[in-house]
């Protein structure tokens, strides 16, 4: 039998913000992310659970990777405007790619895009059509559930790719690892923060995979779970059921400068491997933003 986990008692004094997390029910699903210019949508039946989530901000220091699966930072950002999309393409993915590898000691790092997410109404771009639509580069609404981007299949594949196409002739390497690497643009504090879990609170039965399906427009009806060949080897993220030893946390008024940096998967499971995360409306703190943030996926390389 497992052992509890003993937390630190530097944490047992956090200010908590009560909050609605999004969990997966417990019935039998096919489950599904759609996501499409401006709309994300998933199959299955979610439920909003009263859950407390912490306030990292007064002891950021004392998170770290490989303890809690996520981390808080500091590096400048490159560029004032994040509109710009031409300057964020020209400048922001080495940007992030030094980062990670100073704040991992990771000896390679390779960004993989970059994504836009507001509180602000989307609706209006929803409704737009598009033809081929490519889920980087955009502006999506913020994340609705707890859930991580790569299962453990989607992670350890997207390692090997990556690895083969940006450095074909590297060494190879001994551990990788599959971050997001987050920051908000908007002034503090946010309306809709994003809320990352101690990645040793996941109890380890919770879990389902949510295959990915980009399109330019949803399917209806029967068409939403009608079978794929082969979708278990598909790309697909970790959602989470609802359990109560769930522990999350949040930093806010995060500032321009401030950076999150959270596991989807690392290869080497002798430590905190994996961080949940979603967005939460906080309540708890007057005037309230409109979020905008951007994030990148990257894996980072030890070889």
């Amino acid at each position: 039998m497992a052992t509890a986990t003993v937390y630190d008692p530097i944490e047992d004094d956090a200010r908590i913000a009560p909050a609605l997390i999004r969990y997966l029910g417990d019935g039998d699903y096919v489950t599904r992310r759609y996501v499409s210019r401006g709309a994300e949508m998933n199959t299955g039946d979610y439920f909003d659970h009263p859950m407390p989530v912490r306030d990292g901000m007064p002891i950021r220091d004392h998170f770290t990777l490989d303890t809690h699966g996520f981390m808080l930072g500091k590096w400048a950002p490159p560029l004032e405007d994040f509109g710009d999309t031409d300057a964020v393409n020209a400048l922001y993915n080495a940007d992030v790619e030094r980062a990670v590898a100073a704040l991992t000691g990771a000896s390679f790092v390779a960004a993989q895009g970059w994504m836009i997410r507001t509180s602000a109404d989307l609706s209006a771009r929803a409704q737009e059509q598009v033809e081929n639509y490519q889920h980087v580069g955009g502006i999506q609404p913020p994340a609705g559930e707890a859930h991580i981007d790569y299962n453990p299949l989607t992670g350890e594949r997207a390692g090997a790719r990556v690895y083969a196409e940006r450095r074909p002739d590297g060494p190879g390497y001994r551990r990788h690892c599959c971050f997001s690497f987050w920051r908000t643009f908007s002034p503090g504090p946010q309306d809709w923060p994003l809320a990352v879990m101690d990645g040793r609170s996941v109890v380890g039965d919770e879990t389902a995979n949510n295959t990915l399906f980009v399109v330019d427009r949803f399917p209806e009806g029967d068409a939403l779970t009608a079978p794929v060949a082969d979708e278990d080897q598909r790309i697909a993220a970790s959602i989470f059921r609802h359990r109560a030893a769930h522990r999350w946390w949040y930093f806010s008024n995060m500032a321009a400068d401030d950076v999150l940096l959270f596991k989807f998967y690392d290869s080497d499971h002798s430590v905190t491997w994996r961080c949940p995360h979603t967005a939460f409306h906080d309540t708890s703190l007057p005037d309230a933003q409109t979020r905008s943030s951007i994030e990148v996926r990257c894996i980072a390389y030890w070889e």
